[in-house]
């Protein structure tokens, strides 16, 4: 089962999610970001040594703690690797009070019906076992809405429940994460169509199981506050989408009882040129401009 202290924390305490877990598909991205180009590595092993060098780097600077940040969503290679000669995981409950999540998704399926469900998970079950082992708390998954269309909205809000309750079986709490593209020109339709969706999944939920769930920041605000709400849901928290960190905190502070989980909004500013203390205190002003926007309403 998972951890009481951890549940107590992720249900209560102040504060915001890092989402570390950027995949093969983002990850260039993210090292384009972070001033490291295409043309600096070669193949797929590098590109993922110096991404978890980056992360490692996020994960072990001074303001990186449970103070502020109170989870951290990690990619499986993130989970599988260490951090000051410890499994991640272990490093970011044990030294930083971070309660640890792990990305579980492989990808998205092409487009149909205006949405993108997860592709297959083959070896999901085996994944989950070692999740358990290595301590992590719970799960995310993600699946993109690019138009409001109810039979593709439905099909993605279904696909997302029926693998948490896998995921609720090994005693992980999943965080659903169907995301409504920033550029859909239909997003507050397709925000209507969510809701009414998910709260039918939400009410048919065997009592006692609950779950968290990460969404686009609506272009109505408090628009997701019966989902806030719900006995079923432990919290629920805002993705960046693609929205710069000062525009994602100020979307944020207008919605009461959403946490940010955000990841390229929190890095945005760091760099691989950046001396440490430069780094820190780079991270450290991300830190806070996120908690706040996190916890200054109720």
């Amino acid at each position: 089962m998972s951890d009481k202290k951890m549940m107590s924390q992720m249900a209560d305490k102040a504060g915001f999610i890092a989402a570390l877990d950027q995949s093969g598909g983002s990850t260039p991205g993210a090292l384009r970001l972070y001033g490291i180009a295409d043309a600096d590595y070669h193949g797929e092993e590098e590109m993922f040594r110096l991404v978890h060098e980056m992360r490692v780097r996020i994960m072990t600077a001074p303001a990186f703690s449970g103070d502020k940040v109170i989870g951290a969503i990690l990619f499986e290679r993130t989970m599988d690797g260490e951090a000051n000669g410890k499994p991640v995981p272990a490093f970011l409950w044990e030294e930083r009070g971070v309660v640890p999540f792990l990305k579980v998704d492989k990808g998205l399926a092409a487009e149909v019906n205006g949405v993108q469900v997860m592709k297959p998970m083959p070896d999901l079950d085996d994944l989950l076992d070692r999740a358990v082992k290595k301590g992590i708390f719970g799960t995310k998954m993600r699946s993109v809405i690019a138009q409001a269309n109810r039979a593709g909205i439905a099909a993605v809000v279904h696909q997302q429940f029926s693998v948490a309750q896998r995921i609720l079986g090994h005693g992980l709490v999943p965080i659903i994460e169907p995301e409504v593209s920033i550029k859909s020109t239909t997003k507050r339709e397709a925000e209507v169509i969510l809701r009414e969706e998910i709260l039918r999944e939400l009410d048919a939920l065997p009592s006692g199981q609950k779950v968290m769930i990460k969404l686009t920041l609506p272009s109505v605000a408090d628009f997701y506050k019966p989902l806030i709400d719900h006995k079923s849901v432990i919290r629920v928290v805002a993705l960046s989408g693609g929205y710069s960190r000062a525009d994602a905190c100020e979307k944020l502070s207008h919605n009461h009882g959403m946490i940010a989980s955000f990841s390229r909004a929190l890095a945005e500013d760091l760099l691989v040129t950046m001396s440490n203390a430069e780094f820190d205190r780079s991270l450290e002003r991300a830190i806070d401009q996120i908690y706040a926007a996190s916890a200054s309403k109720k």
